[in-house]
């Protein structure tokens, strides 16, 4: 009889090892394979992404902008230093240009010519559009100079460098003394301030009847271009 109870309680304690052993294993299966990694563990607690990693991994950059901007080059793209914000040079500034006057006369001329010249001494480009205003003074008061009528356009006035224009004047040739001129009165294009100098050419006009200025400026760049 002690040989069959030693066999019965064998068999039980077998039986009850088996048992153990397969409810563990039912109940991992249940579970899904999921991760050992302890409750509250970076690996346990971050979702998985949708691509199957991690969403720990930081933002999507693949439809960010340079914040500088980029041509169709690929080449950053800024507006001209200097400029109006459209990317062409502004207008020269009177207190920006360096305005002087010479005798051009060219001797058997009918007319004597003053070319005025003006130099970009500002820190950028600078565009002057056709004709500066022009006046005379005079011993019988202010002469304001007619233009030419010629249209060019616009100059860009480089930094560093000169343009010019003509005024033109009838030489007193009458053997009177004439009007005696005193200045020259030179107001940029597209500006207010104005530069008066010493007028270089005759020192008189020939007196003349009528309203009309014998007086004639040219438009920018009529007097050749210096550097």
């Amino acid at each position: 009889m002690r040989v069959h109870k030693f066999t019965f309680a064998a068999l039980a304690v077998a039986a009850g090892l088996t048992l153990t052993a397969c409810q563990s294993g039912e109940d991992g299966a249940a579970q899904g394979g999921a991760s050992s990694a302890p409750p509250g563990s970076p690996a346990a607690s971050a979702p998985a992404s949708p691509g199957g990693g991690s969403s720990s991994g930081g933002t999507d950059q693949s439809g960010g902008k340079n914040s500088a901007g980029t041509g169709s080059d690929g080449k950053g793209t800024a507006a001209g230093a200097g400029s109006d914000g459209t990317g062409k040079a502004g207008k020269c500034r009177t207190g920006d240009l360096e305005i002087t006057a010479i005798d051009s006369t060219v001797g058997g001329d009918s007319d004597g010519t003053v070319a005025v010249q003006l130099k970009n001494r500002g820190g950028q480009d600078c565009t002057l559009s056709e004709y500066a205003g022009v006046d005379l003074k005079t011993s019988a008061g202010s002469l304001s100079a007619k233009r030419t009528g010629e249209h060019p356009g616009p100059v860009v006035l480089k930094k560093g460098k000169a343009v010019s224009f003509g005024v033109t004047y009838p030489l007193n040739t009458s053997g009177g003394s004439g009007v005696r001129v005193t200045g020259l009165v030179v107001t940029p294009p597209d500006e207010t301030k104005s530069v008066t100098l010493a007028w270089p050419g005759a020192a008189t006009l020939p007196v003349t009847e009528g309203t009309g200025s014998p007086v004639k400026v040219g438009p920018i760049g009529s007097a050749g271009q210096g550097g």
